[in-house]
């Protein structure tokens, strides 16, 4: 099993409970180096550093994940491996691409991820800035392929709105982490609860 835990942003204070839990319990903990792996540092009995050269090269970046992946591997399979990464491991992160290769050479092994406090929210706290209105992530394109919509209550209709856009693949988290919690992947009901979250996706 390969279990992606996110680190939060960097100050060791912002890393979860679930995460410390995870990294006490691992067999094996990967970290890309650097902060991550002074934040392991704490909880790990055995860590390993894997090495991510930062380069736009496909053909590199390719190389890189496969091997990565096989050292992985053993472990994964073996017992309890960990991937320890800087902020969330869904998003805009190594491990999406190494996740990938991982499940191309062992397709059935279980791979989750834990989320963590991403750059993206915890820098408006650093900032000093409330955002309470509709905002844009971005890592360049101004036109976005996944979006992701909070307080959908009404999602049939607002996949059907979607469409027009280009977004063609739809999931609603109903009440994430509470009692009650639904998942629905694109057959949505008519409506949902106050808490409910929806991410749209142009596949």
């Amino acid at each position: 099993m390969l279990t992606a835990v996110g680190l939060g942003p960097g100050d060791a204070e912002l890393l979860t409970l679930k995460a410390v839990r995870i990294l006490k319990e691992a067999d094996t903990v990967f970290v890309p180096g650097g902060i991550a792996l002074e934040l392991v540092k704490p909880y790990a009995k055995n860590i390993v550093t894997l090495e991510f050269p930062m380069t736009r090269n496909e053909n590199e970046i390719t190389k890189c994940m496969q091997r990565n992946a096989e050292k992985i591997l053993p472990a994964a399979k073996s017992g309890n491996a960990v991937f320890g990464l800087i902020g969330d491991p869904n998003y805009y992160s190594t491990f999406s691409r190494l996740a990938e290769m991982v499940k191309a050479l062992v397709p059935d092994l279980i791979v989750e991820t834990i989320p963590g406090i991403s750059s993206i929210t915890a820098v408006a706290s650093h900032a000093k800035i409330p955002v309470n209105g509709a905002f844009l992530v971005t890592d360049g394109p101004t036109s976005p392929s996944t979006k992701i919509m909070m307080k959908v209550t009404q999602p049939r209709n607002t996949a059907e709105q979607l469409k027009s856009a280009g977004y063609n693949d739809f999931i609603v988290v109903e009440r994430m982490y509470m009692e009650g919690e639904k998942i629905y992947r694109n057959v949505l009901p008519e409506k949902t609860n106050y808490f409910s979250i929806m991410i749209a996706r142009k596949l």
